[in-house]
C-alpha cells in the first residue's frame, strides 16, 4: 500500500511499512523512512510505483487550467477536491488524477482558498480579479526591473529614472523597482551608487551633487523667500541722526554689511570711537513672518562662490550699512583718552550716514604693517584707521592676547568666477583683521555686560577648559580674555545676534524685552541655533574641501609642499587641506616635505597623498 500525503505544505508519496491507525511508518522513493500522521494522508493507492505516480500527477496537474477549474466551482460553497476531480474528468478520478487536482488547487492560492484537508473554496470574483491584477503588476515590474538592470549595466540611465533621480541619490526608497535595479547593477559592476549613476550621466555636476544633498535635507522647500507684504518693515520715526562720518571694512564679496566705525576728535587729545551695527530688529517684529523665516534659517549659510542668506535680499538692502546712505544703527561710543584707554561708553539707537564701504582688496595696500611702521596711512580715512589700529593694539593687550598664536593663523579666501576657483591667503593678525576683530570683541563683551547688569536675558558664549559653550548665563571666555561675551554684532547673519540685539534695543528704548531668562522660546532658539550653526559649518568646510580639490585639478598640481602636523597628518601648502600620508616616515611636527597628489575624487572628496622627500629649510 502506498500513500499520497501532505507535510509542511508539500505533497509527498511513500510506501506504507506499518499502519498504527493514527500514524503510519512510510518509506520515501529514495529510501528515507519517516513517521507521519494518518490525518496527513490524502490518497491511498497500490499502483503505479511511487516515482511514476508523482510524475503522472505532476504532468497532469500542469495541464489543468486553474481558471477553468475555478469556473467549475460554486463561489459560495466549500468543496472536496475529489468531487471536483470527478466533475472535471467526468468519472471517478484515478488516484493520479485526484492527486493532480490537489496539486493544482494547492498551487493556485489566488483561485482557491484552502479550508481543510482536501477541502477548498473558490475565491470570490472581485478578490480573484484583484489578485490577478496584482500578479500581472508584479510580472510587469519584474520585466521592468530586468530592463533597468540591463541598461544600467551598459551605463545608460533609464528614462524613467529622471523624475526620481533626487531620491535615488539622497533619500532612496528601497522598496521601489528603480532602487532594486540600481542596487543589483551596483553589486554586479562593483561600483557605488554614486559612481554608477555618474557613469550613466546622472551627475553632470559634482558641485551640484554636494549642494543639492545639503539643500534637500536642510532647505527642502527651496532657498527662496516669500514676497514682502506692504509695510512689513516698519522702522521707528523718532531716530536721531548721528553727527559722525562712518565707514565699514569688509571683504569685496560682503553684501550683509553689519558694522561700521567712526572716529571723532574730542578735547585735550581724546577722541570718540563709534561702533555702529546694523539694526534689522527695529523693523522685524517678534513672531512676524520675517521673524519666523529668520528663526527657521538661524544663520546665513556660506560656501565658496555663494551663500544662502538668513534674511531676504530686500531686507538686507534696507538695513545693510552701504555707503552714501542713511541707515538705522545700534551704536556704541567709546570715549578714549590719548593713551587709548576707555573712560566712558554710551549706547544708543540712531541713524548713521555711511560715508564709504572700504574693501580689503583695495585697503590692504594702504593699511598694512609697512605703512603703520612709517606712521603714515595714505588713505582718505588714514588718520581714523591709524587711531583704530592703536586702540585695537591697546584692547588686545588689555585682554592679554598680544602674543596670541591665533594671530599668526592663515585665513583662506575662496573666489569662484565662471567655475574658476581662486584661493588667496590672509594672515589673521593683519592690521585690517585686528582692527575689525578687536572692535567686535569689545562691543560684544560690553553689550553682553550691559544685558547682564540690567537683568535682561541674553545668549552668551563662554569658554573654559578649551570647550566653548552657549548658554543664557554670562561666564568668562578664556580664549578671548573677556568676562562675558554675547554675539550681537552680526544680526543680519546670525539669529542669536538678532535675539540679543532685540533684547538690547528694548533696554535702550525703555521697552519690555521680548524674552526672559525662563522663556521657553529663548532656550529653543539657542539649542536650534547651536545645532544649525554646526551643520552649516560642516557644510562650508566640506565645500571648501571640494574647491581645494578642484583647484588642484584646475592647476594640474601633481606635487606640492606640505607640513607635518602630527604623526602622519600633513597640511598642504597654500590650501586649507589636510590629509593622512601612509608612506610618511616618522618626522617631528612642522617638518616641511614634498608630496605627490593623485586619484582626486570629487564625488567622495578623497585623494591620495604619497610622501616624496623631506625639504631642507
Amino acid at each position: 500500500m502506498n500513500v499520497f500525503y501532505e507535510e509542511e505544505g508539500t505533497f509527498k508519496v511513500g510506501a506504507v511499512l506499518a499502519d498504527n491507525t493514527t500514524s503510519l511508518q512510510v518509506e520515501a522513493p529514495h529510501g528515507k523512512r519517516a513517521k507521519i500522521k494518518a490525518a496527513s494522508v490524502l490518497l491511498r493507492f497500490n499502483a503505479p510505483s511511487l516515482s511514476e505516480f508523482m510524475d503522472l500527477a505532476q504532468k497532469t496537474a500542469e495541464d489543468l487550467d486553474p481558471n477553468f477549474l475555478w469556473e467549475c466551482c460554486e463561489s459560495e460553497a466549500e468543496f472536496a477536491s475529489d468531487a471536483l476531480a470527478a466533475d472535471y474528468f467526468g468519472h471517478a478520478a484515478t488516484p493520479e488524477e485526484a492527486a493532480a487536482v490537489l496539486i493544482r488547487l494547492h498551487s493556485a492560492p489566488m483561485y482557491f482558498y484552502k479550508k481543510g484537508r482536501g477541502r477548498y473554496k473558490a475565491a470570490p470574483p472581485k478578490a480573484l480579479e484583484a489578485a490577478l491584477a496584482s500578479q500581472e503588476k508584479k510580472r510587469r515590474q519584474a520585466e521592468q526591473q530586468a530592463r533597468y538592470m540591463q541598461l544600467l549595466s551598459e551605463f545608460i540611465l533609464p528614462e524613467e529614472f529622471a523624475s526620481s533621480l533626487s531620491s535615488l541619490l539622497y533619500r532612496p526608497d528601497k522598496n521601489t523597482i528603480e532602487w532594486k535595479a540600481l542596487e543589483a547593477a551596483c553589486s554586479a559592476s562593483k561600483l557605488s551608487v554614486f559612481r554608477l549613476l555618474e557613469k550613466c550621466g546622472a551627475i553632470p555636476s559634482t558641485h551640484d551633487f554636494h549642494l543639492n544633498r545639503f539643500l534637500l535635507e536642510h532647505f527642502p522647500e527651496g532657498t527662496g523667500f516669500a514676497a514682502l507684504s506692504e509695510g512689513e518693515l516698519s522702522d521707528p520715526a523718532d531716530l536721531p541722526i548721528a553727527d559722525v562720518t562712518a565707514f565699514s571694512i569688509d571683504d569685496v564679496t560682503t553684501t550683509e554689511i553689519d558694522d561700521a566705525f567712526s572716529v571723532t576728535p574730542l578735547t585735550l587729545g581724546s577722541f570718540r570711537i563709534g561702533i555702529h551695527i546694523a539694526v534689522p530688529t527695529l523693523g522685524i517684529r517678534p513672531g512676524s513672518p520675517l521673524d519666523t523665516v529668520a528663526a527657521q534659517r538661524l544663520s546665513t549659510v556660506y560656501l565658496p562662490g555663494s551663500k544662502i542668506t538668513m534674511l531676504p535680499e530686500p531686507v538686507i538692502q534696507h538695513y545693510t550699512l552701504c555707503e552714501r546712505r542713511l541707515r538705522p544703527a545700534l551704536s556704541m561710543y567709546l570715549d578714549v583718552a590719548d593713551d587709548f584707554t576707555v573712560f566712558a561708553t554710551t549706547s544708543r539707537v540712531e541713524q548713521v550716514r555711511i560715508a564709504a564701504n572700504l574693501r580689503h582688496d583695495t585697503l590692504e595696500e594702504h593699511f598694512n604693517e609697512s605703512t603703520l611702521a612709517r606712521g603714515i596711512v595714505d588713505h582718505p580715512f588714514g588718520q581714523e584707521l591709524l587711531t583704530l589700529w592703536n586702540f585695537a593694539c591697546k584692547a588686545e593687550a588689555l585682554r592679554g592676547k598680544t602674543n596670541d598664536s591665533n594671530n599668526d593663523r592663515i585665513d583662506y579666501c575662496f573666489s569662484v568666477v565662471d567655475d574658476h576657483i581662486s584661493i588667496s591667503q590672509r594672515r589673521r593678525g593683519s592690521p585690517i583683521d585686528k582692527v575689525v576683530s578687536e572692535l567686535m570683541i569689545y562691543v560684544n563683551a560690553e553689550w553682553g555686560k550691559q544685558l547682564a547688569d540690567n537683568g535682561v536675558a541674553g545668549i552668551y558664549r563662554s569658554q573654559g577648559g578649551g570647550k566653548v559653550r552657549i548658554s543664557t548665563s554670562p561666564a568668562p571666555h578664556q580664549g578671548l580674555g573677556v568676562s562675558q561675551y554675547a554675539w550681537i554684532s552680526s544680526p543680519m547673519r546670525r539669529y542669536v545676534d538678532f535675539i540679543n540685539q532685540r533684547q538690547l534695543v528694548a533696554l535702550l528704548r525703555g521697552e519690555t524685552p521680548p524674552y526672559t531668562r525662563e522663556s521657553e522660546s529663548l532656550h529653543i532658539f539657542m539649542r536650534s541655533f547651536e545645532a544649525a550653526y554646526e551643520v552649516y559649518g560642516d557644510f562650508q568646510r566640506s565645500m571648501e574641501r571640494y574647491w581645494c580639490l578642484r583647484w588642484l585639478l584646475q592647476e594640474n598640481v601633481t606635487t606640492t609642499g606640505a607640513q607635518v602636523l602630527k604623526e602622519n597628518l600633513v597640511k598642504l601648502d597654500c590650501l586649507p587641506l589636510v590629509a593622512r600620508v601612509a608612506s610618511l616616515p616618522e618626522m617631528p611636527p612642522e617638518t616641511n616635505i614634498e608630496v605627490e597628489i593623485s586619484n582626486i575624487d570629487l564625488l567622495e572628496l578623497t585623494f591620495n597623498v604619497k610622501f616624496l622627500r623631506k625639504v631642507q629649510t
